[in-house]
């Protein structure tokens, strides 16, 4: 399997990285092409890939092209590689707003195509991904991507219809997970605790929070209320949340991700 990159920003970078750890291809059998010489021969250096000088040279090398650049050169790079593109080969898109309807009318619509999208903790291996395809791409076709999407998280096959709402909930909400921890440890300062050290410890009870959702399949709430005890100091936290909006802002916050989504 030859697996093709259309840009090298830390996306592209991080899959990369997840396909050769994991072994789902070789470096050699990897290709990328970007939009400066820079990124091309800094991802030759670090990943031993195979740097192209065009991005139809990395369509016309493989099987699986992935097109990782901004929403707004999508047109143009479609455009000037969609007549090196066969039936054979499988474009996989990561760009948000970029419909598999609107692709197909720039690309065709007996090509393959697979929309796609990653979130960034794919750099540490613990990366959510989203999927959905068009008629053209077979089974088989879907097993070589998922793998490859496999190296560097979890994988979710949605009905595109719910694109919006998974970039609102695992596209974007890094961020707002980030901004969570800072809000932690800076409460934790509060308390007596260095800055850095508050970091941590904020960023280790978000990861093992997550875990055991993820690991034991209880309800969210169900294990919120196993931390509250009756009239303890974790159920007045959850009150000053309540009454602060916590719940409702994230909520609205998703919302209105999901109206940018669409409109992209």
């Amino acid at each position: 399997m030859k697996i093709g990159f259309i840009g090298c920003g830390n996306m592209a970078r991080a899959i990369i990285g997840g396909i050769i750890k994991m072994q789902v291809a070789k470096p050699e059998d990897i290709f990328v092409s970007a939009h400066t010489e820079v990124s091309v021969k800094k991802a030759e250096a670090d990943f031993s890939v195979n740097g192209c000088g065009s991005n139809t040279e990395v369509v016309k090398n493989s099987d699986i092209v992935f097109y990782a650049v901004k929403p707004q050169v999508y047109e143009e790079v479609i455009s000037e590689t969609a007549g090196s593109f066969t039936k054979e080969k499988v474009a996989v898109s990561i760009a948000p707003g970029k419909t598999l309807e609107w692709l197909g009318e720039r690309m065709g619509s007996d090509i393959k195509i697979v929309r796609a999208m990653p979130n960034t903790p794919a750099q540490v291996g613990e990366g959510a991904t989203a999927v959905c395809v068009n008629d053209a791409v077979k089974d088989s076709d879907l097993e070589s991507v998922n793998r490859i999407f496999e190296s560097i998280g979890r994988v979710y096959m949605l009905k595109e219809s719910m694109m919006d709402g998974f970039i609102s909930v695992c596209g974007s909400s890094p961020a707002y997970i980030y901004m969570l921890i800072d809000a932690m440890a800076d409460g934790a300062v509060i308390g007596g605790i260095p800055k850095s050290q508050a970091i941590q410890l904020a960023a280790q009870a978000v990861l093992g929070s997550a875990k055991m959702v993820l690991e034991t399949g209880i309800h969210p709430a169900e294990l919120r209320d196993k931390v509250c005890s009756p009239a303890g100091t974790t159920i007045e936290a959850v009150r000053i949340l309540e009454e602060m909006g916590f719940r409702s802002a994230v909520i609205e916050a998703e919302v209105e991700c999901q109206k940018k989504s669409s409109s992209m």
